[in-house]
């Protein structure tokens, strides 16, 4: 694809996305900025943008792309893809959704694949900002859609990926986000490039393509950004490892972050769950109540607590987690493993308890009796444990670092330092961590605050 553009100075598109990316990104680091690329004209006209901001700061950006099988085209579309990414100066990886398809809920069956696609791919590079071509257009139209009865999150230009564990330390951009999808073609038509238009976008049976038809010709178009803010909540603060306490007050966004975070699962509690346990915070009762896998104790007074409930996973069992030597096992959504020689697994120590040493015994009974059989144990194939830690496998907990992407405590890509990993039996290293949530509506992003 040769394309002749315009000097950047005279741009004024390519200079509002570099500023963007200028603002959030790191310059002059090894590691790669991801970016999902369909080869559509929004996905086409960010990757021309990036990898010219990538060249000029020294930045590796990969292009990704998630063939999802769906369309007899998309073989050709990834090949489209390829060329432009690599002629843009990024590399490309092609990724590919294969396997059986749902015969409801396509469009968001095929939503989460790809997030889980890219994110396993860009993790796998190193990368740790992925950016997306979304625009104000698509933010009208999630409105649109959300109207109607449609449970799509709200779009923000900076957030965590909305899959787990694949998107562990991972955020989402969106450099795209105040711009118009129609002047990112005249963009495009003005530096004689071409993109693929999917057929679905107007296909009245899906719901994206009903919200862009009802659009088309100048709906009104929302600010990016947060809206309907509300005062931010009380600190979330870590009471020990494990436990979180919060006051009464916390909002909707907060606690559902809390307790997805802390059950480890992907989905986050919504509807009327979610409002009847922050109605009986608010009216001051006494709660002892699990959501999301979270157990949430409340006795009369301020101070909630917030746990693992050890008996969702007597209810929903975990299955064990065999560790392979120097590749990272994540085990019940919030706790990553590596271990550097082959025998090892992860279980619950749930049913394990009494067999634990005297000092394994001694440390696990810190926690709340209801948290100590969510706890992980250490198990060998030669007999060995349970054991709460070994010097041949490191931990390390996610949900501290969960937690503070879905309470926007980062900001920059620099924020986004990897945890050090730690043999389980050291102090850890979350106990004083304070979360101060900031004030945003209680929707979420892409389903959840992930």
């Amino acid at each position: 694809m040769q394309l002749t553009f315009r000097e950047e100075g005279g741009d004024a598109f390519a200079a509002r996305v570099a500023g963007r990316l200028d603002r959030r990104l790191s310059h002059d680091d090894p590691a790669p900025v991801a970016l999902a690329l369909s080869g559509g004209g929004d996905s086409l006209a960010l990757v021309l943008t990036a990898a010219r901001w990538a060249t000029a700061r020294g930045r590796p950006l990969l292009a990704l792309t998630v063939d999802h099988r769906l369309q007899p085209e998309s073989a050709a579309w990834s090949r489209f893809a390829a060329e432009a990414a690599r002629a843009a100066g990024a590399d490309w990886r092609g990724l590919a959704w294969d396997g059986p398809k749902p015969a409801k809920g396509l469009t968001a069956a095929a939503r989460t694949a790809r997030h889980r696609l890219i994110a396993d791919a860009a993790r796998e590079a190193g990368a740790r900002v992925v950016l997306t071509g979304h625009t104000a257009d698509d933010i009208a139209e999630a409105d649109w859609m959300r109207e109607r009865g449609a449970t799509l999150g709200r779009l923000r230009e900076w957030s965590p990926s909305p899959v787990w564990p694949e998107g562990r330390g991972l955020m989402l951009m969106r450099p795209l986000l105040t711009e118009r999808r129609g002047e990112l073609r005249a963009w495009l038509a003005a530096n004689g490039a071409r993109w693929i238009e999917d057929p679905a976008n107007s296909d009245p049976r899906f719901g994206r393509s009903r919200a862009r038809l009802a659009l088309a010709g100048g709906g009104s178009v929302a600010e990016a950004g947060d809206r309907a803010r509300v005062p931010a909540p009380g600190p979330i603060r870590w009471e020990t490892e494990g436990v979180l306490a919060l006051d009464r007050d916390v909002g909707g966004h907060a606690l559902a972050a809390a307790v997805v975070s802390l059950g480890g699962g992907a989905t986050p509690p919504r509807g009327e769950r979610l409002a009847a346990l922050l109605d009986r915070l608010r009216a001051g009762e006494a709660v002892a109540a699990t959501l999301a896998g979270t157990r949430i104790e409340a006795p009369r007074g301020d101070r909630v607590r917030l746990m693992r409930e050890a008996g969702e996973l007597r209810r929903r069992p975990v299955a064990p987690v065999r560790l392979l030597p120097g590749r990272e096992a994540v085990w019940d959504g919030r706790y990553a493993f590596l271990a550097d020689r082959p025998g090892w697994r992860v279980e619950a120590a749930s049913g394990r308890l009494a067999a634990l040493s005297e000092i394994d015994r001694a440390r696990i009974a810190r926690l709340p009796a209801a948290a100590r059989g969510a706890c992980p144990v250490l198990m060998r194939d030669d007999g060995t444990g349970p054991v709460l830690a070994d010097s041949a496998v490191a931990r390390r907990d996610l949900v501290p670092e969960r937690l503070a992407l879905a309470l926007d405590q980062t900001t920059h890509e620099d924020d986004l330092t990897r945890a050090r990993w730690r043999n389980a039996v050291e102090r850890p290293i979350f106990t004083d961590m304070t979360f101060r949530p900031t004030a945003r509506d209680g929707a979420s992003d892409d389903r959840g605050p992930l």
